[in-house]
């Protein structure tokens, strides 16, 4: 397994996010996550996109992070916002998830970024449930679902 930097519209990142996609229409009955985004959110200095490829070469998981700065969806100064992590079904299980944040946490701080946040939803408790074993703790409600029952935010000081 190797990770490596892609823009947010490469193919296999296209690709990963057609799948993330459905799996959250299926999950919460909707049309997928409806956060805007756009490929220069994750440009350097200020983001980051990653893919994990395996023995094959072929896309398994995927995160990315955003800089945010103090704005009216609730983000702070220094805030770096993890988004679309995501592991292939048949690649769950091998700890790609925990890899793939631990990377994107090492490359926000060097960016000079001074906290990760991210929003999850409570149909989706293994991700709930790695960002806890990983540090992070729930925070105050930002972004575009923050208004949402079923929204989940979390930080983690970088």
């Amino acid at each position: 397994m190797n990770i490596r930097r892609v823009s947010f519209d490469h193919p296999d990142a296209v690709k990963l996010n057609d799948e993330v996609q459905a799996e959250y229409a299926v999950r919460y009955g909707d049309d997928g996550d409806a956060t805007h985004m756009d490929p220069a959110h994750f440009e350097p200095p200020n983001g980051a996109y990653l893919i994990v490829y395996d023995e094959s070469d072929a896309p398994v998981a995927t995160g990315g992070w955003r800089a945010q700065d103090t704005n009216a969806e609730g983000n702070r100064d220094g805030d770096a916002e993890v988004k679309r992590m995501y592991v292939t079904e048949q690649a769950r299980g091998r700890g790609l998830a925990r890899r793939i944040l631990a990377a994107l946490e090492e490359d926000a701080r060097a960016a000079g970024r001074v906290r990760m946040v991210l929003e999850t939803g409570d149909k989706q408790p293994e991700a709930i449930a790695l960002y806890i074993s990983s540090g992070y703790e729930p925070c105050e409600k930002f972004g575009y679902y923050r208004h949402y029952e079923s929204s989940r935010c979390f930080a983690k000081a970088l």
